[in-house]
């Protein structure tokens, strides 16, 4: 690597260099320590436990609920107090990591959060579990950015694309694989198990991390904290996923889910007027002149909104409508989960040679028809054409997840790669909740009006207004109201109204995520490849 590198911060109309030094002790020895190839397996182990925190513990839920006698809002928070924590503290963490090293924060990251998951492991109330829960959430926050940080230092421009390519692999096999290793855990061990599996883990990333991870600054990092920005930022945040995490109870038209977008907006302003008088600002805007850059996060926000959404129906699609356990659910997902595996790095070596713009399009456009296909499952749809879709969508993921990350990552100078790390995260978190939320209530609002419909049409018994709520409630998440009792004819046609109408909540979630994805495929348009990679091209070969 050469020994100082100029980043544009900026489209070519609009220049303004970053000049940032080349980070210390960054030649990659003969030895373990600071070879990149090294360093990317473990930072991958380490992020390996934060991504399958994100979707392990789902299938574990039922399970704790009924030893530690919670009820069904204690188990969501179970998942909120993790997302919640994670969400509103990723790109303070990338600051911390780019003013103390990412090797440190990588590290500190990774014992809190094995520390913190073998303590809800050892926990015997579902209070203790939602805290330590936050813990996770919060050490997981200071993992993930440097990791990318780390990556960004470590290798060659010309390589680094590859690198993220295997890093989003490890990160989509994990969030892929999770209700597939969960199932197992849970099943032939014990809910505990799901906590206690990452304190091995944690042990083996922090052994390699102390071993081979090279501390890497840059000579102009920041040396003072915006202690003022990131309490505005973590407040805008912190109401903006909170409005979202409640919308569904507290419903879109309530005037308290919108007290908290609109506490939201107004933080995000007063940040932004902070930020152009502040020093050392937490994220300087003069970042966001870059239209790639921009254009990454806007990005990475429409493919998770596209992705999470929709596979958030598409579980509920296979465990209660065609009836599988949790492992065969996630055993069903395997084609997308190997088509990510297997794309991911052919993605990264394509967007080396080619650049970013067509292959995230490309990505994207592949995303939309997954999606539209997907619209089209019914209740009878066999394994064979939902298997279809499902690898067409990880096929259509894997070069978003590389791009995206290259071109938010690349385009930052050096001296903020953890603050563009914890951007990345930070826009993958509120699109999967915006995802959640928003299909979700597409789902509700479909439901809600053929539910009483559909009911009458197949000459059921008459619902009362509440019962029908009820009913509602269980047919979005694919659930036939059955009550105890009830005659086999009459329960059968109740199972085939429910599942009809959740069909056509899903397809229409479907053609939402689908046009999502459309959007995306114009604003990928407009990525190009970070300056510094551009510079790189010349450069040595690892």
């Amino acid at each position: 690597m050469t020994s100082q590198t100029t980043v544009d911060a900026t489209e070519p109309g609009d220049r303004a260099s970053m000049t940032s030094a080349a980070p210390q002790d960054t030649a990659p020895g003969r030895g373990l320590r600071g070879h990149p190839w090294f360093t990317l397996v473990s930072v991958a182990i380490g992020v390996m436990m934060v991504a399958l925190d994100g979707t392990i513990v789902a299938i574990a839920n039922p399970a704790i609920a009924k030893d530690l006698g919670a009820s069904f809002s204690d188990v969501q928070w179970i998942t909120n107090a993790y997302f919640l924590a994670l969400a509103v503290t990723l790109i303070t963490a990338g600051k911390l990591g780019d003013r103390f090293g990412h090797r440190q924060t990588f590290l500190i990251g990774v014992v809190g959060f094995a520390g913190a998951s073998g303590a809800i492991g050892l926990s015997d109330s579902i209070a203790l579990v939602v805290t330590f829960r936050v813990f996770q959430g919060l050490f997981g926050a200071l993992l993930m950015p440097a990791a990318l940080g780390l990556l960004r230092a470590t290798f060659p421009a010309e390589k680094l694309n590859m690198a993220i390519g295997i890093w989003g692999m490890v990160i989509g096999a994990s969030t892929a694989g999770g209700p597939i290793l969960g199932g197992l855990l849970v099943q032939h061990v014990s809910w505990q198990s799901v906590f206690f599996i990452n304190v091995p883990v944690g042990v083996l990333a922090l052994v390699l991390g102390l071993v081979i991870l090279t501390d890497h600054r840059a000579e102009n990092a920041p040396r003072s904290f915006d202690l003022l920005g990131i309490v505005l930022l973590s407040s805008a945040m912190f109401c903006l996923v909170w409005a979202l995490i409640k919308a569904p109870t507290w419903h879109w038209g309530s005037g308290k889910t919108w007290l908290f977008i609109g506490a939201s907006v107004l933080a995000f302003v007063l940040f932004s007027l902070w930020e152009t008088r502040v020093k050392e600002p937490l994220i300087p805007l003069a970042l966001f002149r870059s239209v790639p850059l921009s254009a990454g996060v806007v990005l990475m926000v429409l493919m998770a909104i596209a992705f999470m959404g929709g596979l958030f129906f598409v579980t509920f699609y296979l465990q209660n409508v065609h009836g599988m356990s949790p492992v065969d659910a996630g055993l069903h997902l395997l084609p997308l989960t190997g088509m990510m595996i297997v794309g991911s790095p052919l993605a990264g070596a394509v967007i080396t040679k080619a650049g970013p713009r067509i292959p995230l399009a490309g990505g994207m456009a592949l995303t939309a028809i997954a999606m539209f296909g997907m619209s089209r499952l019914e209740a009878g749809t066999g394994s064979a054409v939902m298997s279809v879709w499902f690898a067409l969508l990880g096929l259509g993921l894997a070069p978003v997840m590389v791009g995206a990350t290259e071109v938010i990552v690349g385009n930052a100078p050096m001296e903020l790669s953890g603050v563009a790390g914890g951007l990345q995260q930070a826009a993958m978190q509120i699109g999967g909740s915006l995802g959640t939320a928003v299909l979700g209530a597409v789902m509700a609002s479909r439901v809600d009006s053929d539910l009483a419909g559909n009911w009458a049409d197949a000459k059921l018994p008459p619902l009362t207004p509440a019962q029908l709520d009820q009913a509602s409630e269980a047919v979005q998440v694919g659930v036939a109201p059955v009550a105890k009792g009830t005659p086999a004819a009459i329960a059968e046609t109740i199972t085939s109204v429910a599942h009809d109408t959740f069909i056509s909540g899903m397809s229409l979630a479907c053609l939402v995520a689908a046009g999502v994805a459309g959007v995306a495929v114009l604003v990928a348009l407009l990525t190009r490849r970070g300056a510094n990679a551009e510079a790189g091209a010349g450069a040595g070969h690892i």
